[in-house]
């Protein structure tokens, strides 16, 4: 893995420990609500409350350890985050101001300062990397029957233990240096004041593209380079009152955030609908108000920022410009209020008692500036270059759009989906999220289908190098990024990938002969045999009714046969499954025995080529029984519809012998 490869994973696992600061936000911002001058003293619920949320705020530096030995581990197991507890503690405990006296044999007081700040952030991150690779590497390990016990992930927080050990004399005469390092770097950042603040939120939006703007923020938002501003603002009147935090300054890396993300990114969002093409506004009207929405109420900007971000690379440089701009007046102007999430109304609601923020209010009269700001000229900009902004595309783009076939939200379908367009299992080396982007590592990312992951609902796709590409999905990144795991990993067989091909493959191109109507379907069995209820198929995918709902055929006969009117979808290359889009939409599967794509074609015989338009009864396989019963784990052959949930149900199932072509297998009710 390439360097930045590597840094955007650390970036990505920098995720798992900032994502509990909501918590700390809205516990520590309703405390200071109920109690905003005696910071619990006046009130035993706001002290209960602040507390709760300090507890998460003060211990980022272990958080960190924790968070990023976990997400950097490979298969994501506890026993990567308990070990980067244990290299924390006994890093920590080894470093200590005391223990660095004892060992070097020097008076306590003549101990580095930067010892008494050991349990810092920076620290957490490389105890947290160092652990990953120590896990990844050792959490396989098989010992002698003498040590079995301590095999395999138990042997890892011992790995980790001595790493730590050793790691720790370097350290005692590297970490100075280091921290001296760090604090020089924050301290010129904060001698720049304002301006400072407006250079680091232009490269906080710059940065975003390649997700290393994860890494910048905790430089300037936690204590990792004398700059602690989201801890010291939660902290509210106690940081004020013990030296920590400064009033008109504490917050100013946050405070300019709020009229970007709440009024300048809709403004530019009112832009790039009032320049789309009349036909497309309605299209362009759905996609703007959610993502405006998204980035007004809880500050996620990322559904917004994607929309322009590639079409039109020099909007993106004056939206990093602008932000930078807006961080810098509210700095100078003294214009505060912090986060605990993002720039949101939330955040910026619990803002309102917290004794920090100041002069809040000229935040949204700044707000309503920069809305004006970003919408006349994000248009003026859109039609003076004529960038392709969402609805400006041309009719050849857009036709792609408009004609694909709607993909199912659900996320096995969705996971299958994105793996058929990745490549495929051979293509893929990790696979990784954080809030909003599937970060995947291929051998190639040429292959990727970018037009296919837009079908899908990606608001776009980032190809980094050859290696690393990064898909924009939405919230359910995680989602969708743990289920493609799970695919490859062998916990679901290769057979659902038919439910993916019918939404990603050939569709498109067949969309267009198969004109849905409405009304019930009566599919005929495609083959003849006996019927076997899915409950009964010897197979998890199809018993469990992940892959779809319908009937199993145990066949006798040699023909396989369209069981309703509609376009062969997909048929693979082994011959063993094909895939049908019926004229009312079903999306319809037939799997001709299982595990039956390890034959590599062997027993099968294509009759019809994809994208063909078939009559129910058309013949479209022909079975050589003999070598399949003789080679198949199972002839048992799944029929069954993968997009149930868009129709009434299923009804109707036969029983016994089926004639293929004329016996009724089942009825799909049209809602």
């Amino acid at each position: 893995m390439n360097i930045l490869g590597y840094l955007q994973k650390i970036g990505r696992a920098l995720m798992v420990p900032v994502a509990t600061l909501p918590a700390a936000a809205i516990l520590m911002g309703i405390g200071y609500w109920i109690d905003p001058t005696g910071w619990g003293s006046n009130s035993a619920l706001a002290a209960f409350l602040i507390k709760s949320g300090a507890a998460i705020i003060d211990n980022m530096s272990i958080l960190f350890a924790v968070g990023i030995a976990y997400g950097m581990s490979k298969d994501k197991d506890g026993a990567a985050a308990l070990s980067g507890l244990v290299g924390f503690y006994v890093l920590t405990t080894l470093l200590s101001p005391g223990a660095v006296s004892q060992i070097q044999g020097i008076p306590l007081d003549q101990v580095p300062k930067a010892f008494a700040k050991i349990s810092n952030p920076f620290v957490g991150i490389l105890v947290g990397v160092i652990t990953s690779e120590l896990y990844n590497r050792f959490s396989g390990v098989e010992l002698h029957k003498a040590l079995a016990f301590f095999s395999g992930r138990r042997l890892v927080p011992i790995v980790t233990s001595v790493a730590m050990l050793v790691l720790a004399f370097p350290l005692m005469y590297i970490w100075p240096v280091v921290f001296g390092g760090l604090v020089h770097f924050g301290e010129s950042i904060m001698g720049m004041g304002p301006l400072g603040a407006g250079i680091y939120a232009f490269f906080n939006r710059l940065l975003i593209p390649v997700g290393l703007h994860h890494a910048l923020n905790s430089v300037f938002w936690f204590d990792v380079a004398g700059i602690n501003d989201i801890p010291n603002f939660l902290g509210g009147a106690k940081s004020l009152a013990e030296g920590k935090a400064v009033l008109g300054v504490t917050g100013m890396y946050q405070a300019g955030f709020f009229p970007i993300m709440m009024f300048g990114l809709p403004g530019a969002a009112l832009a790039m609908y009032h320049t789309a093409k009349p036909e497309n506004k309605v299209r362009v009207a759905s996609l703007m108000i959610a993502a405006a929405f998204s980035a007004f109420f809880t500050g996620v900007t990322e559904p917004l920022e994607f929309a322009f971000m590639f079409v039109a690379p020099a909007l993106y440089v004056l939206h990093a410009v602008l932000t930078g701009i807006s961080v810098y007046i509210a700095a100078s102007m003294q214009w505060i209020a912090g986060f605990g999430f993002s720039a949101g109304l939330v955040d910026l609601v619990l803002s309102t008692k917290n004794p920090l923020a100041k002069n809040m209010v000229m935040l949204i009269v700044q707000g309503f500036a920069f809305f004006a700001i970003y919408y006349f000229s994000f248009r003026f900009a859109i039609k003076a270059f004529n960038f392709k902004t969402p609805g400006r595309e041309d009719d050849d783009e857009e036709g792609v759009e408009q004609d694909a076939t709607p993909v199912s939200s659900d996320t096995d379908s969705l996971a299958h989906a994105y793996v058929d367009l990745i490549g495929g299992a051979a293509n893929v080396v990790g696979i990784d999220s954080c809030i909003t982007r599937l970060r995947l590592t291929l051998n190639d990312t040429a292959v990727v289908n970018e037009a296919a992951a837009k079908r899908l609902g990606a608001s776009g796709v980032i190809k980094l190098n050859k290696n690393s590409v990064q898909i924009i999905v939405g919230a359910k990144a995680e989602l969708i990024a743990t289920r493609m795991s799970q695919l490859l990993a062998g916990k679901v067989i290769e057979v659902p990938a038919a439910v993916a091909a019918v939404k990603v493959a050939a569709v498109a191109a067949s969309a267009a002969a198969v004109k849905p109507v409405t009304g019930d379907l009566v599919l005929v069995a495609p083959i003849t045999g006996e019927v076997v209820s899915l409950l009964q198929v010897p197979d998890a995918a199809f018993s469990s009714k992940a892959v779809g709902e319908g009937l199993a055929i145990r066949p006798t006969g040699k023909l396989v046969l369209a069981p309703a009117d509609g376009v062969i979808a997909k048929i693979f290359n082994t011959n063993h499954a094909f895939a049908l889009i019926a004229d009312n939409g079903a999306e319809l599967i037939v799997h001709i025995g299982l595990d039956t794509v390890k034959l590599g074609g062997k027993g099968f015989t294509r009759l019809l080529e994809q994208g063909s338009r078939v009559k129910a009864g058309d013949a479209v396989l022909e079975l050589d029984l003999e070598y399949l019963a003789a080679n198949a784990v199972s002839i048992i052959s799944p029929v069954v519809v993968s997009n149930v949930e868009q129709f009434d149900g299923v009804v109707d199932f036969a029983v016994g012998q089926v004639e293929a072509g004329k016996t009724a297998l089942y009825t799909i009710k049209a809602k």
